[in-house]
């Protein structure tokens, strides 16, 4: 399969070994996303509050909240759906530590 020709529509996957968690946190001031996991189980912090996610859950991030994401042991894949905007992020080191 190709490229999409999409011009406005960002899709990321994302895997995590077991225990990993992202090395940074993000977030966009203008884009909202949408986080769909595919395989496994872990956590993901919204801002100041931790969400425990599994196999299938869907997790829409709206604009200006900062997250990042922990994997349980059994690892954990997920896919982002958003509109691309450049320009439109801020990655935050360190930031769940």
């Amino acid at each position: 399969m190709g490229d999409l020709q999409a011009e406005e529509t960002g899709v990321a996957h994302h895997r995590l070994n077991p225990g990993g968690r992202q090395p940074f946190a993000h977030r966009h001031d203008q884009a909202e996303e949408v986080n769909v996991v595919l395989s496994g189980s872990g956590r993901v912090k919204l801002d100041d509050e931790i969400v425990d996610l599994q196999t299938l859950d869907a997790l829409r991030v709206a604009p200006g909240v900062t997250r990042c994401f922990e994997a349980g042991a059994d690892g954990l894949e997920f896919i982002v759906f958003g509109p691309h905007r450049k320009g439109d992020g801020e990655i935050i080191q360190g930031w769940w530590s």
